[in-house]
């Protein structure tokens, strides 16, 4: 069979060779514009952070002549500055960081939202995780409270509210909510701890004892020695104490871990161990004014008063007395540690504990 192709065809076969490359062509230059448009950007980006670069650099400059200047004039400790901004970056740190956790934790919650109720669950997840993020503790709580008892499965939420109600010192709604998480999961041993010290600070004395004891041997951890020596000083047993106050030491080497023991031998009549761990504190902490003034009140009893002045001077600011009847310390009446675990305890320590306590879940509830 013979095909006759018109002769007109190979006309029409260029114009659309020739429409296409005119197409191809538009692309790329309109691609080229928009490369020139972001390298534009990208530089004046740059500039910009250039610009912010210098100017921090100035700033910080001026910042360190200042410092230089008023620690020359005995205005200012640099160390304590140091030891100050250090601490404020760290707190800054751990806040983003908690508040990305708290996002997730929100997002895998509402993703388990029970079918009955689902809208009020939701709506209250998503309220009370704001009102958190707006520091509305109460409010929050109350809200997620609700939030669980539709959902009573959810370990997840049980356990955050749990850990929310220690941070804030409500040891027996904590309780409630912990039980429940650790009846589901008996091996965990870090809910295992929470609840030791949350039995700590109701007086139940022989349940905390043994919760503490297990959580510390599947993971030692300050908090739980700390709360065991405690217990032990409570019931006289001093050489549990110390034990585990040795081990919340080499668990944590930190002032607060040497100002226990500081003051555990203080208590016990061995001035020259405990004037060794409180001067080990300080140097860890030149702002830590109870080991600086308990320290101050050993020099004194020894007769040493320009030690002990030389010690309060360390301290920006004390205006002590030296009274050692009105210095108080973790473990000055035996009686008095049979209270609570945190009414027994400083204000420097609750907060170590708590934190401390709740570090193995991230930090959710700041």
């Amino acid at each position: 069979m013979i095909v006759i192709e018109p002769s007109a065809s190979k006309f029409e076969t260029n114009e659309a060779s020739v429409s296409s490359d005119e197409h191809l062509l538009e692309r790329i230059s309109a691609t080229e514009n928009r490369i020139t448009r972001l390298a534009e950007r990208l530089e004046r980006s740059l500039d910009l952070l250039l610009r912010q670069a210098q100017t921090s650099y100035f700033d910080r400059s001026l910042l360190k002549a200042l410092i230089e200047l008023l620690s020359e004039d005995g205005l200012l400790q640099s160390d304590r500055l140091e030891q100050i901004w250090n601490k404020r970056c760290t707190e800054d740190a751990a806040a983003q960081e908690e508040a990305l956790q708290r996002g997730k934790l929100r997002s895998r919650i509402l993703s388990r939202a029970p079918t009955a109720q689902r809208e009020a669950f939701e709506k209250l997840i998503v309220e009370g995780f704001r009102l958190i993020d707006d520091l509305q503790h109460s409010k929050a709580i109350e809200l997620l409270k609700q939030a669980a008892e539709l959902a009573p499965d959810d370990l997840e939420l049980t356990l955050f509210l749990g850990q929310h109600l220690f941070r804030t010192g409500k040891s027996k709604s904590a309780r409630l909510y912990l039980e429940r998480v650790l009846q589901a999961n008996p091996e965990d041993e870090h809910v295992t701890m929470l609840l030791g010290l949350v039995c700590a600070d109701s007086g139940e004395t022989d349940v905390a004892i043994d919760l503490l004891t297990v959580a510390t041997r599947k993971s030692p951890s300050f908090a739980g020695h700390y709360g065991l020596g405690w217990l032990f000083f409570s019931e006289n047993k001093l050489a549990k104490a110390l034990r585990e106050f040795k081990s919340a030491l080499s668990v944590r080497p930190s002032p607060e871990a040497h100002y226990v023991l500081g003051c555990f031998y203080y208590q016990t009549n061995r001035r020259q161990l405990a004037t060794r761990h409180l001067r080990k504190a300080i140097e860890m902490d030149m702002a830590f004014s109870e080991a600086v003034d308990l320290l101050a009140v050993i020099y004194q009893q020894d007769g040493r008063d320009s030690l002990a002045e030389k010690t309060l001077a360390k301290l920006a600011g004390s205006k002590s007395t030296l009274e050692p009847g009105k210095v108080t310390h973790l473990f000055q009446n035996g009686a008095s540690c049979r209270g609570s675990l945190m009414s027994g305890t400083g204000k420097r320590f609750k907060q170590l504990l708590r934190e401390e306590a709740l570090k193995p879940f991230g930090g959710l509830n700041n």
